[in-house]
This record gives structure tokens, sequence and C-alpha cells, in this order.
């Protein structure tokens, strides 16, 4: 099976000539790159007019694998095969590698390229991605696998790191700026082909608008992209179905995510660009399917492919402009917003030990229960979007917190049972990954009992970020919550009032302020 490897947009906030003169000092050596041993030239060509410099290199690696399995293979590094095309002319580099070790055994390809930034001339994009096949590596297959997504990671942070200091060296030196490639003015000879040329071009003018309707669209299409390349024609081509995602929004808006984290997010949104006609899901909401996976691909596919249906088939998407709760809902619902915690999360505070289920199921329905929770769901996605806005950094998930007061063996009732298991199932499969933190607190002594039926319908991973307080010791929230955010009667010194005959529309005044 072929493993790829993607990385986002990289952008270097310099000019493309500065940025690859630092790259070249890389080589033969670079004592900044530990496992890069060295590099011979095995062939070099360079155009007459110093547009074109293509150079292919035979460079050693020292991986950083297992003593066992370099003994077994024999060799102490590896040697691949890397080649240049540095086109001045349209300001690209183009970088193919390949593995001569072990070939026969291990296809190893990555491909590099920098180019100027589409909005910035001044700026620089890298963009790196990677293929791997093993066919037979001495039964230790697995091994190797990781070992190169292990290598690949590792080369993507430290080739960023690497290009800052090179920079950097190169301005202690008093070299900040780079002049482009310019073409030389043309000779004698140049001029009078030239001249030639225009008067050929004359007498064949007529032959030419003979050609109709191709040279109409040879013409327009010249009219459309300019003196752009060949290479920035197909960037634009595919950025138009599938725009780059690049790193520093990765970071900004999706949080930190390792390379190989990185790659998987790539690989998923170009499928669902490619298969949903360009109409794919915000990109945090593709992460959190991926993370509920653990970020193996086909897994997350599978699973958002079935949530969109659900989606399209319920009119989830238009659900916050279209919903409105019944009035036993906002009357008895015992659940609110309630401002942040530490962590910039929405909290959302649920009164469970309040709530008449039995009441509400017999009122509403079991449909209209799950509707008021989905409404819940969608709201707490807004938020986490707003929150991301504003608190300068990524926040993907909620806090909720449980008040368990007043649960007792009536919130065992059997269709009631049966509803919330309903619930948590539709919330795992169209809402992975939204709660950060859920905190139960004044757990009545019958809360074992009811842990251990309700235990089964929540799978180990959230179950995980489950905290339990029992009886009135709300110390441990102010972890969590500023206590000016904290109701008084979870210990704090907001007055809120959050009952089992709640008047939704007054408490979001009292909340908000409107």
């Amino acid at each position: 099976m072929v493993q790829k490897y993607q990385s986002p947009t990289r952008i270097y906030k310099y000019p493309f000539e500065l940025v690859i003169t630092a790259y070249e000092r890389r080589f033969p050596t670079c004592k900044e790159i530990p496992v890069f041993l060295g590099s011979d030239i095995v062939s070099e060509f360079k155009s007459e007019d110093g547009a074109i410099h293509i150079i292919e290199r035979r460079c050693r690696l020292n991986v950083d694998a297992p003593y066992i399995l370099k003994k077994l293979a024999g060799v102490d590094h590896v040697v691949f095969i890397q080649k240049n095309s540095l086109d001045r002319r349209n300001r690209t580099l183009k970088i193919e590698a390949r593995n001569e070790s072990f070939h026969s055994r291990i296809t190893i390809n990555e491909h590099c390229v920098y180019s100027v930034h589409a909005d910035n001339p001044e700026w620089t994009c890298f963009e790196q991605d990677a293929t791997l096949e093993i066919h037979s590596f001495f039964g230790f297959e697995s091994v190797v696998e990781k070992i190169a997504a292990k290598q690949y990671g590792a080369n993507i942070k430290k080739g960023k790191e690497v290009m800052h200091s090179f920079i950097n060296e190169l301005r202690a030196e008093g070299v900040t700026y780079v002049a482009p490639w310019m073409a030389s003015p043309p000779s004698h000879t140049q001029r009078e082909e030239s001249l030639e040329g225009a008067e050929s071009s004359e007498k064949g003018e007529m032959c030419a608008n003979t050609e109709g309707a191709i040279g109409y669209h040879l013409a327009s299409t010249s009219s459309d992209f300019g003196s752009m390349s060949l290479d920035q024609i197909d960037r634009l081509e595919r950025s138009r179905s599938n725009p780059r995602l690049e790193a520093e929004y990765i970071e900004r808006h999706l949080g930190e995510l390792s390379p190989l984290q990185e790659s998987r997010l790539i690989q998923l949104r170009k499928w669902l660009a490619e298969t949903h006609k360009g109409k794919i899901p915000k990109d945090a909401h593709i992460l959190r399917f991926l993370r509920a996976r653990d970020f193996n691909v086909e897994k997350a596919r599978e699973m958002l492919v079935h949530s969109l249906a659900w989606r399209k088939l319920h009119g989830v998407d238009t659900l916050l402009d279209n919903y409105v709760a019944p009035e036993v809902i906002k009357q008895y619902f015992a659940g609110a917003w309630h401002h942040h915690d530490l962590d910039g999360r929405p909290v959302y505070i649920l009164r469970l030990g309040q709530v008449d289920v039995k009441g509400l199921i017999k009122a509403v329905g079991e449909e209209g229960i799950i509707k008021q929770i989905m409404a819940v769901e969608e709201e707490g996605v807004r938020r986490c979007e707003m929150a991301t806005q504003t608190a300068g950094h990524a926040v993907g998930s909620c806090t909720l917190i449980v008040d368990l007061e007043g649960l007792s063996m009536r919130h065992l009732w059997r269709p009631g049972i049966k509803t919330f298991g309903r619930i948590l199932s539709l919330l795992e499969a169209n809402y992975p990954e939204t709660m950060g933190r859920l905190i139960l607190v004044r757990a009545p002594r019958v809360f074992p009992i009811l842990w251990t039926v309700v235990s089964p319908f929540i799978d180990e991973n959230t179950r995980g970020k489950f905290f339990v307080y029992s009886g009135h010791n709300f110390a441990g929230l102010s972890a969590y919550i500023s206590p000016e955010y904290l109701p008084e009667f979870l210990g704090g010194t907001c007055k809120v009032c959050i009952t089992d005959r709640l008047d939704f529309q007054s408490l979001i005044m009292l909340l908000f302020g409107f």
C-alpha cells in the first residue's frame, strides 16, 4: 500500500531570491541538519542566459532507526538522489528526491516546490509532499513505515528552522536583498533575427486568421494568463477546486498539529473537494472527525460522509435559523450557555438532577428532546468559532458542567435511558470531539449505580474527559472556570438562575445583557 504525506503551504516572508540563496547554503554539508551527512554532485546543467540551473546530487542520510534494523540491512546510512531544478525566470525551484538505497524493497519519492506567493511577490511559498511504498523489508515493514513518518515530520520541522537560520546568517553578513534574474540585452544578431521574425509574422497573419476558433482560443488563453508559467497556471487551476492550507492558518485557527496530522487533514480535505464539488465542511469540522478516528483518513472519511448525509437529511445546516424551541422546553429544560472557562471554551451548564425527563418526553416526545440537543450542539460549534476569533488561538471544543443535585432512581425510567442512549449515539456520530471537558458536580450516592447503567453508552476516549465532584466540594472548579463566572449554586459569585422552571428568554437577557 502506498502511504502519502502532504504538508501545508509554508510561507517565508522574504523574496524568492533571498530564500533560494539561503537554501543553497545547505550544500555540500549542513551542520544544522545532523542527519545530513553530506552530498556529491552527480550532474549539473546551466543555461547560457543563467535562468535555468539543474543539479543532481547523491545525498547521504543517517536515518534514526533501531540498531538491529541497521544491522540486518548492513548499512550505517542511506543514499538519496536529489534533483534541483531552479528556474530564475519564473522564480521557481523544484526538488525531486528518491531513495537509491533499498530501492527494490522500498520506494520513496519526495517533491518540493519553492515559488512566489500569489498575493505578495515579496513572499515565498514552500510546498512538500511524499509517497512511501514498502515492498518488503526483512519482516520489519510496519517499523520502517513508522520510521519514515517520524523522519518526514522531523525533516519538515528542522527544514523550517534551518531556513530561518540561514536567512538570519545572510542578514548578519549584510545580505538583505538578492536581485531577481534579468534577461541580457539582445545582441546585434539577435535583433536582426527578431526583425526577420516580425516580417514573417506579418506575411503569415492572413493564414493565422483562417484558423478561426482555434486561433481565438489560443489568443484568449494568452490574454487570460498573461506571462504566467505553466506551473503557475497549474497551481491556479488546482487552487480553484482545492484551496491550499497554509501553516500559519492551521496554527492560528485549528491549533498545533504534528506534520503527520497536517498531512492527514490535507488529504481528507482534498478528497472532499474532489468528490463534493468544492462544497466541503469547515476545516475545524473535518479535523474533529480525524481526531475521533485517531487521524486514520479512511475511517474518518467514512464517518464524516455518513454524518454529512445525516445533516443533509435533517437540514442541520439551517437548524439554528429555523428552529424555535417549544414552550415546554423553554420552561423546563434546565440548561443554558454560560460564559467561558479558563481555556476560552464556551461553557454549558445542565442541571440534570432538576430535569423532569419523564414529563419532557411525554410533552414533546423523543424527537423533540433530540432536536433540542442538536440545537445546543450547533450553537456550541458556532460559539467555538466565535471564541477562536476573539481568543487569538484555536478553540475547538466546549466545557459541559452537569449539576447532579436531585438525581435519583426516577431518572432510571426505561424510555428515558433509551432516549439518552440514542442521544449519545447521535452526538458521537455527528459531533465528535466537541466536548473538551465534562465536569460532574454534586454527585449523589446513587450516582455509582446510574454510572454503571450509563457508562456502556460512552466510549473510552470520552470517559477520559470526565471529572466528578461529589457533595458540595466546589474547590476544584476554580482550576477550570473563573469564580466570577461560576453560578452561586456552584460556589461562585455569578448571580444566575438555572432551575427546573427556567424562563429561557429571561436567562439570556440576564447572561448577555440583551
